[in-house]
């Protein structure tokens, strides 16, 4: 099963016996079929301690799991939806951002400063996306939200991403997050365009960014 894409702003999932979906609580436009909807309390395969995890962190989106037999159309305030398919790899995504997920993945939570050291707290606090992370590993389809769509940047070693915090979305791969500061004489004087804080993104991976720095 994965996600297919119907426009920009929403995607169907194909449920079938045996087969389980997560999504955002109220993001159900449509379905078809025999197909139930309960509330999650444990949000996928990681748990409860998974669960306190993010509501510690003040990120418990609540989620909501599908099952049965039909096909099921997502979609949330009318933000841009993306399909992102793993294949073994880990993605790392604030949980606002999520739209629905396949339970094949299991999900986790992941403390900023273990990517970044103290860069990687400072992060959290900067962006207002908190000190944790959620994570999605393993094979299946995710899809997430963005403002204004989505597009994917390609980090190699030899090619880091700089990001603007309020653009950034998700990313996945060998990536270590650092957060810099681009302040010159422009911003000294107040004339800059206030973008003196940059999100650096280096390794080998994908990181995926909306065309908007509005939140969502």
């Amino acid at each position: 099963m994965a996600f297919t894409q119907l426009t920009s702003k929403m995607v169907r999932a194909d449920v079938a016996p045996g087969q389980v979906v997560f999504s955002q609580r109220g993001a159900m436009l449509a379905y078809t079929g025999q197909v139930t909807f309960t509330p999650s309390i444990t949000g996928g395969q990681g748990g409860l301690g998974s669960m306190l995890g993010r509501r510690i962190a003040h990120e418990a989106v609540p989620l909501m799991t599908v099952e049965g037999h039909g096909a099921v159309m997502f979609g949330h305030g009318g933000h841009h939806a993306h399909v992102v398919d793993l294949s073994g790899e880990t993605l790392y995504v604030e949980s606002d951002r999520l739209l629905a997920f396949e339970g094949s993945l299991e999900q986790g939570t992941m403390f900023m400063g273990s990517q970044g050291g103290v860069m990687g707290v400072i992060r959290g606090q900067v962006t207002g996306q908190g000190l944790f992370t959620t994570t999605l590993a393993g094979y299946g389809s995710v899809a997430v939200l963005a403002h204004g769509g989505v597009f994917e940047l390609p980090v190699t070693p030899q090619a880091a991403v700089h990001v603007d915090p309020q653009a950034y979305v998700a990313h996945r791969g060998d990536l270590r997050n650092r957060l810099s500061t681009a302040v010159g004489w422009r911003e000294m004087v107040g004339r800059g365009s206030g973008e003196s804080f940059q999100l650096e993104l280096s390794g080998s991976g994908t990181v995926y960014v909306q065309a908007s720095e509005e939140k969502l």
